[in-house]
Formats: C-alpha cells, structure tokens, sequence
C-alpha cells in the first residue's frame, strides 16, 4: 500500500498544480461564457428589455441615454459610459453590461446581483430586491445584445483626478453640533 501511495503522490501532486493553473488562467482570460440556452426565449428576451428600459439601466449604463430622453439606438444599450460619478468614495464609471454579462453565466449574474454591494451611484440595493425571474431575463437580454464597446474606466480612489468628464455629489453635511 505505501508502495501505491509513492507512486500517486507525485501524479496527484502533478494534478493539484495542473487544476490550480488552470484556475488561475480562467480567471486571468474571463473567456465569454456559452450563450443561454433555448430558455432565453423571446418572452424572457422582451422581459428583459423592458427592464433595462424601466429600471433605469440604460441611464448611466448608455452613453448620452438620459439627455436624449432615451432616444438611443439599442445596438449602444449598456455599454458603459465615460462619464464619471464622483463623491466622497472616489470615482466610479458605469460598467459595459453586455461585456461584464458575456463573462458570467446566469446563474453567476444572479448570484452576483443578489450579493454585491457596489460602489455609489449604482443602486445595488434594487437589484438584491429584484425577482430571480427578472433577474434571469435581464441577463437574456443582454446576452442576446451581444458584447459590444469597451471596458469602462477603473474605479478612481478618493483625491484621484479624472481624466474625463464627472457629475459630482456634494459630500454630505457635517452633522449638526448640539449648543451646550
């Protein structure tokens, strides 16, 4: 039995370092995912568009989608904008939902949306209190749009310049001190 053991240690060594470098390759590529199966139908599709329509996706995730009072072609629906959203946690870019979606599966999206915790203006809130089924739909949606644009800018810390254009929050006011 040790004889065996000599013998599949180095082979299960051989594994482990195998499966780990494959992990972290995943990780580094972020292939796109497979496209929905036949279950994203068209129902679900239109569910999803309606969503991204009312929901107020395509506000910040379309470039220019508020000013032109939603009149954008949907081939520039959610591919992120340059526009910046300062305040006092630094600032942040909408992300190009049909390029972060390419990478995730459904359920992935789900998991994702019902967890996360993202930075302001992105109310993240809504998306943890959407159903699952809308969830699922909005991410058929985007799916079936297809990758398209580029990434949006990376996160700015605090005291951080923009090189573009920002809508800026006002910091909060100081809390009022009690007259003693």
């Amino acid at each position: 039995m040790n004889s065996l053991l000599r013998r599949a240690a180095p082979l299960a060594a051989a594994a482990a370092v195998l499966a780990a470098a494959s992990t972290a390759w995943y990780a580094q590529a972020g292939p796109t995912k497979p496209a929905a199966t036949p279950a994203a139908d068209t129902k679900s599709i239109e569910r999803g568009r309606y969503l991204a329509r009312i929901a107020g996706c395509n506000d910040c995730h379309t470039p220019g989608y508020a000013m032109a009072g939603g009149k954008i072609d949907e081939k520039a629906w959610l591919t992120g904008d340059k526009v910046g959203w300062q305040g006092p946690w630094g600032t942040t870019y909408p992300s190009n939902l049909r390029l972060v979606l390419a990478k995730m599966t459904e359920d992935e999206w789900v998991r994702t949306a019902k967890t996360a915790q993202y930075r302001p203006p992105m109310p993240w809130f809504a998306l943890r209190d959407m159903a699952e089924s809308d969830l699922r739909a909005l991410h058929r949606y985007v799916r079936h749009l297809g990758p398209a644009g580029e990434a949006a800018p990376a996160f700015l810390p605090p005291g951080q310049a923009a090189n573009g254009p920002v809508i800026a929050f006002p910091s909060p006011p100081a809390p009022k001190r009690s007259a003693q």
